[in-house]
């Protein structure tokens, strides 16, 4: 067998083409994805899958044009980076990649298809040899973890993930019919305070720490009502939330972002760089979560169940940042 696509399949992508449907017929799965760097025999592998919904990840731009262009195919492709990175990586990109676009629920069960062990031997046909049952819940809430244990903070991992949890909530479901931006701030309380003042008044004032706390589910709540409220939201390491409607008086010279993304980026990335607090901003267009540390964009979340989600590269030149920030040089 040859790796050209008019070839027939190699009996050992065959194989475990076949115990995929099987195992998603038994499952029962949601769909069988195929992760491929190479062309194949792609009239076989439609036969082969035919009765179940299946998607193919192809990281090879010819070849994800030349399955654009067979009717059997044409909806299925998700193309992802071709930039080389590790398999676990390009997996974890094609399933992001197949719910931004509506392939795949966030809850779906999925059998993929892959080439899991690297052969740098250019004569060996056989790219695909792995095959793994994924529960995308699962799966994307250790991808998260996993993401945020890279980072090196001082405010601990449980509370971080607490409120970037809050954040992507806030993202996907905006507020009463309505999408939400805000900024939450993590850590390093006393400098952010020090580095922002009211622009009304602190909706925490006088409650208590129990009261205030993010592990009660009611308090989350409050603050997603009080994300729609101008200014940024300060929340403590110990995930006690402190202040509310703070404008962050701070310089963003040096800072570099992306073009489109409005000033409460700005704001985000500036009050990461001045102090040793985390910031997450959501995009009120987009519902995109994006964290920063160091003013530098550290990770980038996508609002996995909002209908518009993979709009936010044309919506965010329209982003409507209504909270008062300091003027972009």
């Amino acid at each position: 067998a040859k790796r050209d696509g008019g070839m027939a399949l190699p009996r050992q992508t065959v194989a475990l083409l076949k115990a995929a449907c099987e195992m998603a017929k038994a499952m029962p799965a949601d769909a069988i994805v195929v992760l491929t760097e190479t062309d194949l025999d792609w009239d076989a592998v439609h036969r082969i899958l035919s009765d179940h919904k299946y998607l193919i990840a192809a990281e090879n731009k010819a070849v994800a044009q030349k399955l654009r262009g067979m009717p059997a195919f044409a909806s299925a492709v998700l193309e992802i980076n071709p930039e080389k990175m590790p398999t676990q990586e390009r997996l974890s990109l094609a399933l992001l990649k197949a719910i931004a676009i509506e392939k795949l629920l966030p809850g779906s069960d999925v059998i993929v298809v892959y080439n899991g062990i690297s052969v740098d031997d250019p004569d060996f046909p056989e790219r695909i040899d792995s095959l793994s049952v994924l529960h995308l819940s699962e799966h994307l809430e250790r991808m998260t973890a996993q993401d945020l244990r890279k980072l090196d903070t001082q405010v601990p991992l449980d509370t971080l993930r607490l409120v970037v949890d809050l954040a992507m909530e806030i993202g996907r479901e905006g507020r009463e019919g309505h999408p939400v931006g805000t900024i939450l701030v993590v850590g390093d309380t006393r400098k952010v305070l020090s580095m922002s003042r009211p622009i009304n008044f602190n909706p925490f004032r006088g409650y208590s720490k129990a009261e205030r706390d993010l592990r009660d589910r009611r308090v989350r709540e409050q603050i997603k009502d009080l994300a729609q409220l101008d200014g940024a939201i300060l929340i403590g390491r110990d995930g006690i939330a402190v202040a509310a409607c703070l404008y962050l008086d701070v310089p963003t010279d040096g800072i570099n972002l992306s073009k489109g993304l409005g000033s409460r980026h700005w704001a985000a990335a500036g009050i990461s760089r001045k102090t040793n607090a985390i910031a997450l901003c959501v995009s009120q267009s987009s519902g995109t979560v994006r964290l920063f540390q160091n003013g530098e964009l550290a990770l980038h979340i996508e609002p996995l169940a909002r209908p518009h989600v993979w709009q936010p590269f044309r919506l965010e030149t329209q982003e409507n940042d209504s909270v008062p920030t300091p003027a972009v040089p």
